[in-house]
């Protein structure tokens, strides 16, 4: 994914299209994620995320050459559709291994990945920067990378969890009574006589950190789209120094996804969240509020770090729900986690017509409250 935001602008150039235009065509791949999201979460619980991350791997990484051959704007969004479909694929199988890679793991690992995700980014800006630099066009680039992505898949594949003959689900482990005790009765499960599942409707809890995931990925999402502006036009920073902004929240966020997991084994993921959205509010306001362009950049970099290990407990929280249902759980979180970060340009944009741009970070600030407000919905059940 990062290798196709660092050729965005060649692509744009070979299609012919407009930055408007573009900026309709991201829709494509934001939907196509969806989908992919939604279809793969029950999927995952029917065959097994060990399974359907090899399937996503290979859908998304084949996926990446279709951007650079694309000619045109129609065959740019039938490639963006395809892409976001894998990426959505892959996106829920491996965050719901993830979860059960923790739940053997016997302490909390989310965040780590989250954060090798991040360091995903960095190495395809550099690498991209490289073959840039080469003279290398986006459709030998990113086969290249494609390439590298099947062979990653397939190799990895092996070492993937297989099920427990003992679980309920292809992935889960032992059978959660106390889950089937804790929702007959109160609309949210249906429980089949002999312990088995049967239709499972969706519990309050898991909307509750869906919606969450999406306050706070609305709040990343403001962070990607106008940092680099706020430094640039409410404060009159030079180009380069803008784009110190959003280096200084991504590099907090990756740093602070490192460090999160020994942090929740410390404190537990309510105190987690509860203190590390109070910090990230504290910090932008710091950010809003700043006159100085190295408070703001210091800003920046606070709210990163109270984002930073948030995201992966919601993650966590909705895999480790119910064993038989966690890939459903997981999408609903992840899919709402992914239109809070398609919703960021689209709700910080408008309101720049009415309120200064630094005054509307005032938005996710109160986001961050509510989720500071709210965070023990993350508490294991």
């Amino acid at each position: 994914m990062g290798m196709w935001i660092v050729h965005i602008p060649a692509i744009e150039h070979r299609t012919g299209v407009t930055h408007a235009v573009l900026g309709w065509l991201l829709l494509f791949l934001g939907g196509g994620a969806f989908a992919g999201m939604q279809l793969c979460g029950p999927l995952t619980d029917r065959f097994g995320s060990h399974r359907v991350v090899p399937a996503g791997g290979l859908l998304c990484s084949a996926a990446l050459v279709l951007p650079g051959l694309a000619q045109g704007p129609w065959a740019l969004a039938a490639a963006l559709l395809v892409l976001g479909f894998g990426n959505g694929c892959l996106d829920v199988g491996m965050n719901t291994h993830a979860v059960h890679v923790e739940s053997r793991y016997g302490r909390p690992v989310m965040s780590a990945f989250h954060a090798v995700f991040s360091v995903g980014g960095v190495l395809a800006a550099l690498v991209g920067a490289r073959t840039l630099s080469w003279g290398w066009s986006a459709p030998v680039t990113l086969s290249c990378i494609a390439g590298l992505g099947v062979a990653v898949t397939l190799v990895t594949t092996t070492g993937l969890l297989r099920p427990r003959p003992d679980g309920p689900a292809p992935d889960g482990g032992p059978a959660n009574q106390s889950l089937a005790e804790d929702t007959n009765g109160h609309g949210d499960a249906e429980v089949a006589p002999g312990g088995k599942s049967g239709k499972r409707r969706t519990p309050s809890r898991i909307w509750a950190l869906a919606v969450l995931a999406l306050a706070l990925m609305l709040c990343e999402g403001v962070a990607n789209d106008w940092s680099a502006l706020h430094l640039r036009d409410v404060l009159d920073a030079p180009a380069a120094t803008a784009a110190l902004a959003y280096g200084a929240f991504a590099t907090a966020m990756t740093v602070g996804r490192f460090a999160t997991d020994r942090v929740v084994a410390r404190i537990g993921p309510v105190r987690l969240v509860r203190y590390g959205t109070a910090l990230a509010a504290a910090g932008l306001v710091a950010t809003a509020l700043s006159p100085w362009i190295p408070l703001a950049l210091a800003g920046w970099t606070v709210f990163g770090i109270g984002l930073s290990g948030c995201i992966p407990q919601f993650f966590s929280a909705a895999g480790h729900a119910d064993a038989g249902a966690s890939g459903a759980n997981v999408s609903r979180v992840a899919g709402l986690g992914y239109l809070g970060v398609l919703a960021g340009p689209a709700v910080i944009g408008p309101l720049t017509q009415v309120i200064p741009l630094n005054l509307t970070f005032f938005l996710p600030v109160a986001l961050c409250v509510l989720a500071a407000c709210t965070a023990g919905v993350v508490r294991a059940r």
